[in-house]
């Protein structure tokens, strides 16, 4: 059993399982800017759920009324989560299933997004999706563009769907489909990160799929850095 630190002040009890996907810093960040910009509970969706770190850090810090709905691909990452809501005192309403397809004739006032969303060649040589499914196409967008042209008929009137971007991906496709089906985009946040020690070797692969557009990447100071960005659409 371990913990999940959302500050200084929070942090929820949270266990993790073979072949569910392990909260990271861009949990964190998007933890962070739902807490920040809503300001009060609504229906809250946690969407690619995993372990449950961010809807259960979302349901304590006030943004989920009473139960707090989740649904993942993965029947281990619901099983996951159900026994942490537990740990956690915390009513949920779990599906399992592809995006939002477990959630027909349901609307909510906040969705928040976590589905994979990196290039599956990055997925595979980063220390993030160990024994974890990645098919989010070569550039990282397929899942991740589904979700944003189908969340508007899932969100109530005023809903918000909120949704990390992260620079090993396409960023300005993922972008223009928001744009394409949201009158409002904004961004949230903004969290640079060193690459990890262990991708320095696939250096060469990065090389290749920024040429190609698929990814993006920084280089300052000898360093390689990535990003993620949080955005709030409606």
């Amino acid at each position: 059993m371990g913990t999940f630190v959302i500050n200084q002040d929070r942090e929820i009890v949270l266990n993790t399982a073979q072949g569910v996907f392990v909260p990271t810093g861009t949990t964190k960040e998007l933890v962070k800017a739902v807490s920040s910009y809503v300001k009060k509970p609504g229906k809250l969706l946690d969407l690619g759920c995993g372990s449950g770190a961010v809807g259960l850090a979302l349901h304590q810090s006030g943004a989920a009324e009473s139960a707090l709905y989740a649904s993942d691909i993965s029947q281990h990452a619901v099983d996951c989560l159900r026994q942490n809501a537990s740990l956690n005192h915390c009513p949920v309403v779990l599906r399992c299933g592809s995006l939002l397809d477990p959630w027909e004739n349901e609307k909510f006032d906040y969705i928040v997004d976590d589905v994979a969303g990196i290039a599956q060649e990055v997925a595979a040589i980063s220390p993030w999706y160990n024994n974890v499914p990645c098919a989010s196409g070569v550039d990282g967008t397929l899942l991740v563009c589904k979700m944003i042209e189908d969340a508007p008929r899932y969100l109530n009137p005023q809903g918000l769907l909120f949704f990390p971007v992260i620079s090993f991906s396409n960023i300005k496709a993922i972008l223009k489909t928001a744009q394409d089906h949201f009158s409002h985009v904004e961004k949230l946040s903004h969290t640079e990160w060193p690459l990890p020690k262990e991708m320095y070797a696939h250096v060469d692969l990065l090389q290749r799929l920024q040429a190609e557009n698929h990814i993006e990447y920084i280089e300052k100071f000898g360093m390689v850095l990535y990003f993620t960005d949080v955005y709030v659409a409606y």
